[in-house]
């Protein structure tokens, strides 16, 4: 599908919004947005990062929130996609909860987890002033979460999985782990530290 934004034809007068990929042009702004938080990622700095005019910026997302909404909505979308590629690769409800585990440990170190998750950034960010952001935030960890009590009682059929572990309480705090390790993932953790975290968590199924 094509993803570029065309100006109409026509010589182009001075500050003519331009063409420019979209997907390209948001996948910068999820960068900007993931490291400096909505509020201190100004204009020019939203437009400098996705290499765009003003007037191009205008011109498909309205404004900044707009350009943050639709930056969220693909973030959502690309850290499903790469999931579900770890996932395809499982057997047992264990090995699925291990490879969310591992997802969450590997965007938590080095310069992507220095980065950090627009997520939780939303949460801590957004959450307390802006409704529809609430909402969009809550409905994307409560998904996580349903997912985690799948695997989770997949296990206990599959036998993988305690039969003593309460799906829904283990859940919620595996959910706290992984969004937890985005947050220390700012402060320049280690590849080795986040891949422990992974083992001592396993051990919640046990």
């Amino acid at each position: 599908m094509d993803r570029s934004v065309t100006p109409s034809p026509g010589p182009r007068s001075p500050g003519r919004p331009r063409e420019f990929d979209l997907d390209d042009a948001l996948d910068k702004a999820i960068g900007t947005f993931s490291e400096n938080g909505y509020h201190a990622t100004s204009l020019g700095k939203l437009t400098a990062a996705m290499e765009i005019a003003e007037g191009s910026l205008y011109k498909a997302f309205r404004d900044k929130r707009g350009v943050f909404l639709a930056a969220f909505e693909r973030y959502v979308m690309l850290r499903s996609e790469r999931l579900a590629q770890e996932l395809a690769n499982t057997r047992t409800g264990r090995d699925k909860v291990r490879a969310i585990l591992a997802v969450y440990a590997e965007y938590s170190h080095g310069k992507t987890g220095r980065r950090g998750c627009l997520v939780v950034g939303s949460a801590v960010d957004l959450a307390s002033s802006d409704p529809e952001m609430a909402k969009r935030v809550a409905a994307v960890l409560a998904s996580q979460e349903r997912r985690l009590v799948e695997f989770i009682r997949e296990g206990q059929e599959d036998g993988s999985v305690s039969s003593r572990v309460d799906a829904a309480i283990t859940a919620r705090l595996l959910l706290c782990v992984v969004q937890g390790m985005r947050v220390l993932g700012k402060t320049g953790r280690s590849r080795e530290e986040m891949a422990s975290l992974v083992d001592g968590a396993m051990k919640l199924l046990d």
